[in-house]
């Protein structure tokens, strides 16, 4: 079970044990080897297509015929999607990738994340600025930018959960070998990044043939309904012929009988 680290650093203004509470990984171990995939793994089949042009269609004809929006039904939409996500979460990771991690309440702005990672440093390093950002494409939140510093962290797309990276000032403490400069009372709660999920059985040739086959509505040997269609009505007329052929040489052979 993950420890929680219960101090409060400064924060939101919340009460709420939820809220203040917060956690604080330790750096990826990087000699953790990477399993090796197979390209099959990576070929997506007739099933996945399917699925993702018909995601596309679907989004394509939804912006197409989407009505037009007052601003009272933008207010009534953005209201609709802070109820859904009220917590946020929000990970801070540092240049040598240790990573604080904490909730906060949706209506809160940037500020409240700033302060929370600068009441987790050093007392030598808190007068230090830094910036929080994400990237790729690279955003910074500034809390000197008006249009990010009144803005709550819902209206940054934040929700429901975020990575932000965060870049010191001073050059120096943006080293990846140099250890987050923590207070040594937060580094102390530190505890391991949760481990990746594994891979135990890579798909082989037999089981991608397989997946083809489900992907495609079930084995080789089964046809489609218009295809037994098709043959089924083959079948009858040439049975119809048949019957036709057999009647015919029958009328031939009692006529050339009755001349005899």
């Amino acid at each position: 079970m993950e420890q929680l680290a219960t101090s409060s650093p400064q924060g939101s203004s919340d009460d709420s044990p939820v809220i203040q509470s917060f956690k604080v990984y330790k750096p990826c171990d990087h000699t953790a080897p990477i399993p090796l995939l197979p390209d099959e793994y990576y070929s997506p089949t007739p099933a996945d297509l399917r699925d993702a042009q018909a995601t596309l269609a679907a989004r394509t004809q939804s912006l197409i015929n989407a009505p037009l929006q007052t601003q009272a039904m933008r207010a009534s939409i953005t209201k609709s999607r802070k109820d859904k996500w009220p917590f946020i979460t929000i990970r801070v990771k540092f240049p040598d990738r240790s990573q604080l991690e904490k909730v906060f309440p949706s209506s809160d702005k940037i500020k409240s994340v700033y302060a929370f990672v600068r009441g987790c440093l050093r007392e030598d390093v808190k007068p230090i600025k830094f910036i929080l950002y994400q990237s790729p494409p690279r955003k910074d939140f500034k809390v000197s930018d008006p249009s990010v510093r009144d803005l709550t962290l819902a209206d940054l797309q934040l929700a429901p959960s975020s990575v932000l990276l965060l870049r010191f000032e001073a050059d120096e403490l943006n080293a990846p070998t140099l250890t987050a400069p923590l207070a040594p009372s937060i580094l102390s709660q530190a505890i391991d990044m949760p481990a990746p999920p594994t891979f135990d059985h890579t798909p082989t040739v037999d089981s991608q043939h397989q997946k083809l086959q489900d992907s495609s509505g079930g084995s080789t040997n089964k046809l489609a309904k218009w295809l037994k269609l098709g043959i089924s009505r083959f079948h009858k007329l040439r049975v119809t012929r048949s019957h036709s052929f057999i009647n015919r040489e029958v009328g031939l052979a009692c006529l050339v009988l009755s001349v005899v």
